[in-house]
């Protein structure tokens, strides 16, 4: 910082003691607290590789709180995204799959799990003749759409990675890319962008070591530790625990589904939280499940499915679903959230749902889950309420 004397006959002071000065008076007209700002994000937003982004970014420290109104920015969260599979595509194409509820997508960060490879590749996971084994391709234009629906970022990190095998990761990579739609949840991946001059570090993890591994968890508390080095908030996705209707609750240590080891969700999520993670948001179980706060920070263990061509099985609970709204501070803290119901319908379209069956489903799971350890209480119109 270059500093001019108050006039031509000032002695003239070191430069860092001048520094200092400034310094201190910045501190009192903010009440005590500091700002340090980092450089933006790039234009694109395109998620950089854990390997560039030390060079790409300088360390970003968090707002700290004072008396002064911090900025903020809003995120919309969906659950589960499928859109058919080769020779079986939505015939309006895959933005009329949610359009009925686009409304409800525009925030300054939407975010969806994409449960899909992308692309017109041969599928290559399931066996001739493998029984519970499914596979899924969207149709190439399927990031543009959702970018028009309001997306800007997804996460790609679940069991559904290979199902067109690694040509199916770069032609999955290369259609989001063309659609300027980020993504996260590649091994090692952090995704950083920038909303209202606030550094945000993206993380997608799923119990899988194709994706970025949610079953190492001191590996995975590195990577967001890391991540929250460069970014003022940081955000993880996790795609974990048993399917179906049988798994809407939050159960203890590891879960198993198909004799596999879909991850310890709440050891993992307040892993996370614990190494500077502001919000966990989850997909997977195809079901609504419960929320939590952990130190302050909302937890979100399952939003369901959100939309789906002829993918989904939609019997019952695996038909309620809602969507997640959420509005943090730039040193992480919570503002305020709610939820918008949905219901789905074959093939697969969600639709507001006029009875608000998830408010009750998720206050429900959540005192089952957490009562008396941070269950978060839904009010009748979706409000979250503060902890």
């Amino acid at each position: 910082m270059h500093m001019r004397p108050a006039g031509a006959g000032a002695q003239r002071r070191p430069l860092w003691q001048a520094a200092l000065s400034v310094l201190a008076i910045l501190a009192v007209a903010a009440g005590g607290g500091y700002l340090l700002f980092g450089r933006g994000g790039t234009a694109s937003g395109h998620p950089l590789s854990a390997r560039s982004r030390d060079a790409a970014h300088r360390p970003l420290a968090a707002s700290a709180h004072s008396g002064h109104a911090l900025a903020t920015f809003s995120i919309t969260w969906v659950g589960d995204m499928t859109f058919g599979s080769p020779g079986q595509w939505p015939p309006d194409g895959p933005g009329s799959l949610i359009s009925g509820v686009a409304s409800h997508l525009h925030s300054d960060l939407t975010i969806g799990n994409l449960e899909t490879a992308v692309g017109t590749l041969p599928l290559a996971k399931c066996a001739p003749g493998e029984s519970d084994c499914y596979a899924f391709e969207a149709p190439p234009d399927t990031p543009r759409a959702l970018r028009q629906a309001g997306f800007s970022a997804v996460n790609v990190a679940n069991n559904h990675t290979l199902d067109a095998g690694e040509p199916g990761v770069a032609s999955t990579d290369a259609a989001l890319r063309s659609a300027h739609l980020v993504w996260d949840g590649r091994p090692g991946q952090i995704t950083y962008l920038t909303r209202h001059g606030i550094r945000i570090a993206l993380l997608g993890f799923a119990p899988w070591s194709y994706d970025a591994n949610m079953l190492d968890i001191p590996a995975a508390a590195a990577l967001v530790r890391q991540a929250r080095k460069h970014a003022a908030v940081v955000i993880v996705m996790i795609h974990a625990g048993a399917e179906g209707p049988d798994a809407q609750h939050v159960r203890p240590g590891e879960e198993y589904y198909l004799g596999q080891d879909r991850g310890n969700s709440i050891a993992f999520t307040h892993a996370v939280v614990d190494a500077g993670a502001s919000l966990v948001m989850g997909s997977g179980p195809h079901v609504l499940r419960a929320m939590q706060w952990y130190r302050g920070h909302l937890i979100a263990y399952s939003l369901g499915n959100f939309c789906g061509y002829n993918t989904l099985g939609l019997n019952g609970v695996t038909a309620d679903s809602a969507i997640l709204h959420v509005t943090l501070r730039a040193n992480g803290s919570f503002v305020r959230g709610s939820i918008t119901p949905i219901g789905l319908s074959e093939p697969g379209i969600p639709a507001v749902d006029p009875a608000r069956t998830a408010v009750g489903l998720i206050n429900s799971l959540s005192q089952d889950d957490f009562g008396g350890n941070g269950a978060v209480r839904l009010s009748a119109s979706g409000r979250i309420e503060s902890p």
